[in-house]
C-alpha cells in the first residue's frame, strides 16, 4: 500500500508541476518561474536520493506530464540524485551500518560488514565470493555493474530500496568505484528520457 501511495503521490505531482510551469509568461514572471523550475527541480533530487521513493516512477509522471522538453532536466536530475545517494553510502562507515544491522537482529550480515570494513575493494569482493552460495554469486559480482544497471530498471525495485536505496547500498559495498557507478548511471538512467525525446522528434 505504501508503495502504491508513492507512485501514487508522483502521478498527481506531475499535473502539480505542470499548473507552476503553465503560468503568465511575461519577462517579468522569469524570476519566478526560474525559482519554481529550481525548487522543483532540488526536491525531486532530494526525493529519488530517499531510499524505498520511487524516483524513476515520479520523473516518468513528470515526462508523461510535461513531454519531452523536461527529459534534460529529468535525466540530470535523476543521474545527481543517484550519484549524491551513492556518495552518502561511501561516506557513511561501515561500522555505523553494522551497528544498524545489529539494531535490526542481522547477526549475520552484522559480522559480515565488520569484516569488509578494513578489506579494499578485491578482498572484499574474494571475502563475498567465499561467504555467499556459489552458485550465483560469483556471476552476479563479476557482472556487478551490469547487475546493477538492470536494477535500476527494474520494475517495481522500490521493493529493493528504490533508486535511491540500490545506489547507496552499493556506495556501503565498497564494491563500485566512483568513476564506474558513474558511467553506469548515466548509461542505466538514459532509455526513458531518450525515447521521450525520439517518439518528440518522430512526431
Amino acid at each position: 500500500m505504501g508503495y502504491v501511495a508513492l507512485v501514487t503521490a508522483g502521478i498527481l505531482a506531475g499535473p502539480w508541476l505542470a499548473g507552476l510551469v503553465d503560468f503568465d509568461m511575461r519577462p517579468s514572471k522569469e524570476p519566478e518561474l526560474h525559482r519554481m523550475v529550481l525548487t522543483a527541480t532540488a526536491v525531486y533530487i532530494v526525493a529519488a536520493a530517499l531510499p524505498f521513493v520511487p524516483g524513476a516512477e515520479v520523473g516518468l509522471a513528470l515526462l508523461m506530464v510535461l513531454g519531452a522538453g523536461i527529459a534534460p532536466l529529468v535525466y540530470l536530475s535523476m543521474v545527481v540524485a543517484l550519484s549524491l545517494a551513492f556518495l552518502t553510502g561511501r561516506l557513511v562507515p561501515a561500522r555505523t551500518t553494522a551497528a544498524g544491522l545489529d539494531a535490526l537482529g542481522l547477526q549475520r550480515a552484522h559480522a559480515l560488514m565488520l569484516q569488509l570494513d578494513s578489506l579494499d575493494a578485491d578482498a572484499r569482493l574474494q571475502l563475498l565470493s567465499i561467504s555467499m552460495p556459489r552458485r550465483f554469486v560469483p556471476f552476479l559480482l563479476g557482472h556487478r555493474y551490469l547487475m546493477l544497471a538492470l536494477a535500476f530498471n527494474l520494475p517495481g525495485n522500490t521493493l529493493l530500496g528504490g533508486g535511491g536505496g540500490i545506489a547507496m547500498a552499493a556506495g556501503l559495498s565498497g564494491l563500485y568505484s566512483t568513476t564506474g557507478f558513474l558511467l553506469t548511471v548515466v548509461i542505466a538512467v538514459a532509455p526513458v528520457p531518450l525515447l521521450f525525446v525520439l517518439k518528440a522528434a518522430l512526431t
